[in-house]
């Protein structure tokens, strides 16, 4: 009975010494195969650019990852993605986002263009591991708030086209009629100067009648002789 009480505890033993191993493996395990995000909290925008950066941390043995960025606070709406191996990188994004990812070492950028203020929310980065098996992906970070300021430059720059080509076109326009109007003044005149010049010249080819020598008599008077008055005296 004593070597059957011994037996029985040395297989209960070795049944608990296998199953706390096999535990530790799986704790082992699951903590290889863990993917941690960090994201920075904050993202300001005011040029309607946005540079997102997840940085994640894997000691797994995968090959085959997607990385994607989902908006909202329960992740429902994906921007964008991209899934990387070893030698190929691809990258897609939706209609409603201009968005385009990068795999760089332990990181994820996301690049955001065109922005505005109606797509201000908190981001998330959900990196996973396709293959191989297991299937393994990150646990929900803090995210990222982007938020994007309103830029209305661009209305501004649209609207402020079409003024300055019809700007352009009335001036051109003006500086036509003023030059018409100055070569028509200037040939006006031109013909103005010649016509009095013509009347200058008739006007002095007329006659003019010769002065008078003598205030009381005029010229074509005869003169007269006191000779003849003298011959009486004594």
């Amino acid at each position: 009975m004593h070597l059957l009480c011994l037996l029985s505890h040395s297989s209960q033993r070795s049944i608990l010494l296998k199953r706390l191993g096999y535990f530790i493996f799986l704790c082992r395990h699951d903590y290889k195969n863990k993917i941690l995000v960090a994201q920075h909290p904050l993202l300001v925008v005011s040029n309607q650019t946005a540079t997102l950066v997840c940085n994640y941390t894997y000691n797994g043995t995968g090959k085959e990852f997607r990385a994607s960025l989902h908006k909202g606070t329960d992740s429902s709406v994906e921007v964008c993605f991209i899934s990387w191996n070893v030698t190929k990188i691809r990258s897609n994004s939706t209609k409603e986002f201009n968005c385009q990812g990068d795999h760089d070492k332990d990181k994820v950028i996301f690049n955001l263009w065109n922005m505005n203020a109606n797509q201000t929310d908190i981001y998330f980065c959900k990196i996973e591991v396709m293959y191989p098996p297991p299937y393994v992906y990150n646990e929900k970070s803090n995210g990222t708030v982007i938020h994007v300021k309103e830029t209305p430059i661009q209305i501004q720059e649209h609207q402020s086209t079409i003024p300055l080509w019809i700007l352009a076109t009335v001036t051109g326009i003006l500086a036509l009629y003023s030059m018409l109007i100055t070569a028509g003044f200037f040939n006006y005149w031109q013909k103005s100067k010649k016509r009095l010049y013509h009347q200058s010249d008739y006007m002095n080819m007329t006659p003019r009648h010769p002065p008078y020598k003598n205030k009381g008599y005029p010229s074509y008077a005869p003169t007269r002789d006191y000779t003849a008055y003298r011959s009486w005296q004594p």
